[in-house]
C-alpha cells in the first residue's frame, strides 16, 4: 500500500502535473494540500478516470485538502473540532488505515495574530490525533505541517532559527505529535541531512537546493512498523509550472 502526501499550491493550475503523477506512480492513496478551490471547482472527472475516489474539503481562493485513493474511502470527516470552517483537515478509513491530510497554518510572523492562531491549531491537532491514535489503530497523518523539525531538514538553520517554521515552540509542538506514538517514517529510513520537500520559487531556491523538508507521512506504531520505504520525489519540482513542494511517498506492507 503506497500512502503520499502533496501540496499542489493550486490543483486547477497543477492539474496536468497532479494527472501525469498519479498515472506514472499510481499511489494508492495521495493525500493533497492547499487546493485553492472549492468543490465544485475541482476538475475531478480526470482524476475519477484514472480510477480514484475522492475525499475533498475545499474552499475559496485559500487552503483546501482532499484524499483520492484507488481503494473504497469510507467514514469521511472534514475539518477537526474548533477548525471547521477552513479546509486544513479531512480524514477517511481506505483499507482498515484511518488517513488524515493536513495543511497546517504558515504563521506568517511570529507574535503575530496568525502565528498564535497556528499555535492554537497545533495544539487542536494535537487533541485531534491523540483521539484519533489510540496505539494499536493504523493511522497515517500525512501534509504539509510548516515545520522545521531540525537543522538537518534546512539548507541554513541559522536563516531560519526564530522564524514561524523554526523555533523552539515548533519544534516542541511537532516532537508533542512524535510523543503521541507517531512516527516520521522518512527518518525511519533515511537520516540523511538535505533531504528538502519545499523550494521557494525566488531566489534560485531550488537550482541552489535551498529547501526546507516541512512535509511529513507520520504513521502510528502498527503501521509505521510495516514501512517498507519513503521517498521524496525531488524531480517533480522540475518541468514547466511546478507546485513549490513535492510529493513524499511512503510504501507499506498492508493490509
Amino acid at each position: 500500500m503506497t500512502i503520499a502526501t502533496w501540496n499542489v499550491n493550486s490543483v486547477r493550475a497543477r492539474l496536468e502535473r497532479l494527472l501525469a503523477f498519479l498515472q506514472r506512480a499510481k499511489p494508492d492513496v495521495l493525500c493533497l494540500q492547499e487546493l485553492k478551490a472549492q468543490e465544485h471547482e475541482v476538475p475531478w472527472a480526470e482524476v475519477a478516470a484514472l480510477g480514484y475516489q475522492a475525499a475533498v474539503f475545499g474552499q475559496k481562493t485559500y487552503n483546501g485538502v482532499a484524499i483520492l485513493s484507488r481503494l473504497p474511502i469510507a467514514e469521511i470527516k472534514k475539518g477537526m473540532p474548533g477548525h471547521e470552517a477552513e479546509a486544513r483537515v479531512v480524514s477517511a478509513t481506505i483499507a482498515g488505515v484511518r488517513v488524515v491530510s493536513v495543511y497546517v497554518p504558515n504563521g506568517f510572523e511570529v507574535g503575530s495574530d496568525k502565528y498564535a492562531y497556528k499555535q492554537a491549531f497545533l495544539a487542536d491537532l494535537h487533541a485531534f490525533l491523540k483521539g484519533l491514535c489510540p496505539l494499536e489503530s493504523p493511522v497515517a497523518v500525512c501534509g504539509d505541517f510548516n515545520i522545521i523539525p531540525d537543522d538537518k531538514d534546512c539548507w541554513d538553520p541559522t536563516v531560519w532559527e526564530g522564524t514561524v517554521l523554526y523555533n523552539k515552540d515548533m519544534r516542541s509542538a511537532f516532537q508533542g505529535l512524535l510523543g503521541l506514538g507517531l512516527v516520521d517514517v522518512l527518518r525511519r529510513h533515511n537520516q540523511a541531512p538535505g533531504v528538502y520537500t519545499f523550494w521557494d520559487y525566488q531566489q534560485l531556491a531550488f537550482p541552489k537546493n535551498h529547501g526546507l523538508r516541512i512535509d511529513f507521512v507520520l504513521a502510528s506504531p502498527p503501521l509505521a512498523e510495516r514501512c517498507t520505504g519513503c521517498k521524496v520525489l525531488r524531480d517533480e519540482r522540475k518541468g514547466q509550472r511546478p507546485s513549490d513542494h513535492v510529493p513524499v511517498v511512503a510504501e507499506f506492507s498492508w493490509p
